[in-house]
């Protein structure tokens, strides 16, 4: 799936959150969102646990 569908996706669910759900069920829908990209990135392994804890100026991989 391109990363275009993935897109509208995550935006028409948003929209349908922040519709029928109000503010607060959009803000959960996203910060649930960014949870689950931060941990698929993760699960696939373009992300390390310590990219969270370096500092910008050390990239070492």
């Amino acid at each position: 799936m391109s990363l275009a569908v993935v897109g509208m996706i995550a935006g028409m669910a948003l929209g349908f959150a922040g519709y029928f759900g109000g503010f607060g069920a959009f803000l959960l829908v996203a910060a649930l969102g960014a949870v689950g990209l931060v941990v698929g990135r993760f699960l696939e392994g373009d992300l390390d646990f310590g990219d969270f804890f370096r500092p910008r100026g050390d990239r070492r991989r």
